[in-house]
């Protein structure tokens, strides 16, 4: 999917959590309606059947409860899209990336063969089924997916998050059936739009201790067979070697990579004007970046939902110059699915935050995930337009982008209404649920919690829908005498 990922160290974080967030965004000119759902183990298939390739795999015996974001839609898979499992593990997948006709002719992708009716390999529809229900670490999650990959293939290139209480880890697919990951740094935040992005990556340490970086088994022979290093010394960068250096990438990739980097470091470098240090163009924005200060699930949402405030790139603005307005992909999108931030707190429950639609107009809302259900208005996404799921937050989008200066006001109110609610909410039932001794009267916390998040956020989208429709533009101040 075009998506845009945001990765934080524990001790970059403003409460040592590990975060890892991304938005789901749907194909040009479409949506893709998804709903929250929890997968219980007796729900998890024992043979699983691609939709998209065709190909059979057997799973383990012992999957564990988690939750996802699936389609709610048939006729595609399932596309679980992002999760958290009962031993505290988490996930997001996947981020479409790219690569170059070196990589690609060296190790063709796994594609479905529909006149020999040959399966192709696992893609992103597959990937969060394959794999969260049966790990108890981010770097397990890496050896799962890798051992997958190497075994079955794949017919796409993909970025996928991994996530502890302890580390985050980004695996990176190249070609049909190799793959790289490397641990994000405590202290740092990594930016993923829609490219391949790890720079640095110490071979060595992939094939000794393993600390830092993993890969597959045959990378070296690999990259010294099909002649992938780049670098004129004895240093290597994936990105080069594995990654896209398109023009193409200048108008929808590295401009959101140079936003979000421009607000969480606005002064480590020079983001603008003559001699700046990188620009919406540069190919070379170091892969990992310690911030100016400490980053919060705010500041995650505010990154994954903007487009280019006060630059001319905005395509909002009204003044000055506009020959550039719109001119890049922004992060915020009419075609946002979703966006959820893992949260693998230390010492408490992880949190799952998610929301629906255009991220510019929408708000996050918290989930504890040690549970049997979500509540209704999470998960009764059908094809109908409707204002109690997430079809509520599109009408909003339409409606608020229309009169974006009159609307931006409402918008800002429900956004800190919802959020400072829902930290609230996230107090009160911690205090509670630490203080219980009993399990089953932690777990009805847990759904009384969600459901007082879930009552909320419907009263306050449904008042801000109301708003909006009082925003626009021919309305006249005078009505009948």
């Amino acid at each position: 999917m075009p998506c845009t990922t945001l990765l934080v160290g524990k001790n970059a974080s403003y409460d040592g959590s590990t975060l890892i967030a991304r938005n789901d965004d749907s194909q040009s000119t479409r949506f893709t309606p998804k709903k929250l759902a929890v997968i219980h183990p007796e729900q998890q298939n024992r043979v699983y059947e691609t939709v998209l390739s065709h190909l059979k795999i057997q799973l383990p015996d012992n999957p564990m409860r988690y939750t996802a974001m699936p389609n709610a839609l048939k006729g595609e898979g399932i596309w679980a899209a992002s999760g958290i499992n009962e031993a505290e593990v988490a996930m997001t997948a996947t981020e479409t990336i790219t690569s170059n006709p070196r990589v690609l002719g060296a190790d063709p992708f796994v594609e479905y063969d529909e006149e020999t009716n040959t399966p192709g390999g696992i893609g992103e529809e597959d990937i969060v089924y394959l794999v969260l229900p049966y790990i108890h670490s981010a770097r397990e999650g890496v050896l799962r997916l890798g051992s997958l990959l190497e075994k079955y293939g794949t017919y796409e290139m993909n970025g996928i998050a991994f996530s502890d209480y302890d580390e985050i880890w980004w695996l990176e697919t190249i070609g049909g059936h190799h793959w790289i990951a490397r641990r994000v740094p405590d202290d740092a935040y990594v930016v993923m739009p829609n490219q391949l992005g790890i720079d640095t990556f110490d071979l060595k340490d992939a094939f000794t201790t393993q600390e830092n970086h993993l890969c597959s088994d045959d990378l070296k022979e690999f990259i010294e067979k099909n002649h992938l290093c780049l670098n004129l010394d004895d240093s290597f960068n994936a990105r080069y070697a594995f990654g896209s250096h398109d023009d193409s990438d200048h108008v929808y990739n590295t401009p959101r990579d140079w936003f979000i980097r421009r607000y969480l470091n606005p002064h480590t470098y020079k983001w603008d004007g003559e001699n700046a240090d990188f620009t919406p163009f540069s190919d070379d924005i170091p892969w990992t970046m310690v911030p100016e200060r400490k980053i919060t699930v705010e500041d995650v949402k505010y990154a994954l939902s903007t487009h280019f405030q006060n630059t001319p790139y905005d395509p909002y603005i009204t003044r000055g110059d506009l020959s550039n307005k719109g001119a890049l992909r922004p992060v915020g999108i009419n075609r946002n699915g979703f966006l959820s931030v893992l949260q693998v707190r230390q010492g408490q429950e992880p949190i799952e935050w998610f929301t629906f639609g255009s991220n510019v107009f929408n708000t996050l809302v918290p989930l504890y995930i040690h549970i049997d259900t979500v509540p209704e208005y999470y998960s009764n996404t059908t094809a109908e337009v409707s204002t109690d799921n997430y079809w509520a937050n599109r009408l909003i989008g339409a409606m608020a982008d229309a009169c974006d200066k009159q609307s931006a006001i409402h918008i800002e109110r429900y956004q800190r209404v919802v959020q400072s609610h829902s930290h609230h909410i996230i107090h009160t039932y911690d205090e509670l649920i630490e203080k219980e001794t009993d399990e089953a009267r932690k777990t009805e916390l847990r759904h009384e919690a969600n459901q007082k998040a879930a009552d909320m956020l419907k009263k306050e989208t449904s008042k801000t829908l109301h708003l909006v429709l009082d925003t626009m533009k021919n309305k006249f101040a005078r009505s009948d005498a």
